[in-house]
């Protein structure tokens, strides 16, 4: 009993956070603070589209892939994408806090990797190389942006032709965003949808260059 007290609390803390975390931001593109970095460091196991095995299991890898996990936030997807990737692939991680990008290289160091580079950058000013990378993940991020088709358009620019864009979002996420917005940004950014996965509420959207 003593067990299942301690889970509910845990639980109820989560779901308290979360909807101060909804009440701060108001619906505003406010990031996810290092200091909730633990919120999102697990996957949720309530929404099976949003573990990061199934997420990284979207993307088909392919040997030597560049990826970037665009607002990676302290690495959850990262982190097993460097796993996957490693040795010839790579991953960057960019996050706009330097807390988040050091979380994950913490967590890298640990495991002995040294395949993700790292960039602190605000969304849209980035100055990523042109068409360097195979795939581009955002993971629960677009609804945070402060200028999301300002980001699309950077990302779709760093994408090699034929790249792979792939944008995961869950209704537990202050900032969720319905797939019909997430088709309309993507869109107009110049890409083209290839495959969804999930439910309305819990998907993932691929798109291609």
């Amino acid at each position: 009993m003593t067990i299942l007290y301690i889970l509910l609390g845990i639980i109820l803390l989560v779901i308290v956070v979360n909807a101060v975390w909804r009440l701060i931001s108001d619906r505003r593109s406010i990031p996810c603070p290092a200091w909730l970095g633990w919120m999102v460091e697990l996957d949720n196991p309530i929404f099976r589209n949003d573990s990061a095995k199934v997420i990284v299991s979207h993307l088909a890898l392919q040997p030597g892939w560049r990826v970037l996990d665009y607002g990676c936030g302290p690495g959850r997807l990262s982190l097993p994408l460097a796993r996957a990737l490693a040795p010839q692939g790579r991953v960057t991680s960019l996050d706009l806090q330097a807390e988040m990008l050091e979380k994950v290289r913490a967590k890298a160091q640990a495991e002995n990797l040294d395949n993700i580079e790292y960039v602190r950058a605000e969304a849209g000013q980035a100055h990523l190389p042109a068409g360097a990378y195979d795939a581009a993940i955002l993971v629960t991020v677009l609804g945070e942006l402060p200028d999301a088709p300002l980001a699309l358009k950077e990302i779709h620019a760093c994408l090699k032709p034929g790249g792979l864009l792939s944008i995961t979002e869950v209704i537990a996420d202050p900032h969720f965003q319905k797939q019909a917005k997430v088709r309309a940004l993507a869109a107009a950014a110049g890409f083209a949808e290839s495959a969804c996965f999930g439910r309305p509420w819990s998907y993932t959207l691929n798109f291609v260059k």
